[in-house]
């Protein structure tokens, strides 16, 4: 399945009511995010489907993927396309046999050894970091942008920095063949959720001297 990691948005539906987390999100598709994660850890596993199942109506009118963070069995029941795995989640191997290969399967590195692991067994494309520290509920280890450079180097899938990424320090990303970011709290918890995509699409068309 065709992907493009560009703009990575991953929601976080905390202190959110539901129509205005929906409302969020479609604002973050007009600014020109490429791919959604869906991450939701408190979440009963009906509330978990209940949600992908709205937000995949909305992800499917930009012809956008929809990726369900860790729960393969929401992924495969709600028909979104793909799933992402992290460190304590379950192993890349067996989530490539139960997702099948035409279903989009991302997976977390922190050293360049786990990076080559998840790519032999089947990862599509790798999120790397903690790069700066996050606001999120999420457990984060920096990751120096050495080992994010040395990972990008060491596979040839797609590898996204992650963690506490915004428009005004992409910096230190630049000169690392990185194919995209990921962001959470910088279009999650921004006023406009459409402008600050667009600031942070244009902030890495700048780094990698596109713009």
């Amino acid at each position: 399945m065709d992907f493009d990691t560009t703009l990575y948005f991953i929601t976080d539906s905390t202190g959110f009511e539901r129509d205005e987390f929906l409302k969020r999100v479609r604002s973050a598709l007009e600014g020109g995010v490429t791919m959604v994660q869906l991450r939701e850890k408190n979440k009963t596993t009906r509330e978990y489907l209940d949600l992908a199942t709205e937000v995949h109506k909305i992800t499917s009118e930009f012809n956008v993927p929809l990726i369900i963070d860790d729960r393969i069995d929401v992924m495969l029941a709600s028909g979104v396309e793909g799933v992402h795995v992290g460190a304590e989640d379950m192993p890349v191997k067996e989530a490539r046999k139960l997702i099948g290969k035409d279903k989009i399967l991302g997976a977390t590195a922190k050293t360049v050894e786990t990076a080559q692991k998840a790519y032999e067994d089947g990862a599509d494309y790798l999120g790397v970091g903690a790069i700066y520290p996050t606001t999120t509920k999420v457990k984060t280890v920096l990751t120096s942008t050495e080992t994010l450079d040395a990972i990008t180097k060491a596979v040839p899938i797609p590898v996204n920095a992650i963690g506490g990424l915004n428009p005004d320090n992409l910096g230190v990303l630049k000169g690392i063949n990185i194919a995209g970011v990921c962001a959470v709290s910088a279009i999650m918890k921004a006023e406009a959720p459409k402008e600050a995509a667009e600031k942070l699409m244009q902030a890495f068309k700048e780094i990698r001297g596109e713009q």
